[in-house]
């Protein structure tokens, strides 16, 4: 009788849903203590290919669930990888250190007058020389299959508030990396591509 009562997840309930995510061959990229809370039903909280398993299910279940890189973080691009003077930047300069900009287009997007809506690419130092950093602007796990395993810990209905806003109320939402407008948390709000698994320092803007 009791099941009859449980609310089961669809568009604009607010879902916190543990997870572990390994990469293909089972390797643990990250487990994290506490869940993700995310809005379902379409408002980018999440993958699509998790929303649409998730739909239906209540509290209790679980899954694992493999999604290919065009369905995650999307394939690996070489030609997000830029070489740029060391000048341009502050020392100490350390592999692993990020940056957002986009280096070769902000003077071109000026003159040509380009105003687009795209989020400002996070550039990860990935080689430093005496004079030349190697920048990688493509997510660390872009071109990675991704395995998550998630179990549904809470299901309850979003507040009007919740819903308009596009996310959960309060710091709590963390996306699998994905875009993060809440603001309550620093290190998310300058890093629009999330830093999942990443450990890294906040970036700095690349001027």
């Amino acid at each position: 009788m009791f099941d009859k009562f449980r609310m089961k997840i669809e568009k604009n309930t607010i879902v916190s849903l543990r997870y572990k995510l390994t990469d293909a061959q089972n390797n643990v990229i990250e487990e994290p203590d506490s869940p993700m809370v995310y809005l379902h039903g379409g408002y980018e909280g999440t993958f699509p290919k998790i929303e649409t398993l998730l739909d239906g299910q209540d509290i209790g279940y679980e899954a694992t669930i493999q999604l290919e890189p065009n369905e995650a973080f999307g394939e690996y691009d070489p030609e997000l990888l830029k070489i740029e003077p060391r000048t341009r930047f502050p020392e100490p300069l350390e592999v692993g250190m990020q940056f957002e900009g986009v280096p070769d287009a902000d003077e071109e997007s000026a003159e040509a007058g380009d105003d687009t809506d795209d989020e400002p690419l996070i550039y990860t130092v990935t080689d430093v020389a005496d004079n030349q950093v190697v920048l990688d602007g493509n997510h660390p796990l872009a071109g990675m299959a991704l395995r998550f395993w998630v179990q549904v810990e809470d299901v309850r209905a979003a507040t009007e508030d919740e819903i308009e806003n596009r996310h959960p109320e309060g710091g709590e939402s963390f996306t699998f990396g994905m875009p993060n407008d809440d603001g309550d948390d620093d290190e998310e709000e300058e890093f629009p591509g999330g830093n999942l698994g990443s450990g890294n320092p906040n970036p700095r803007t690349l001027h």
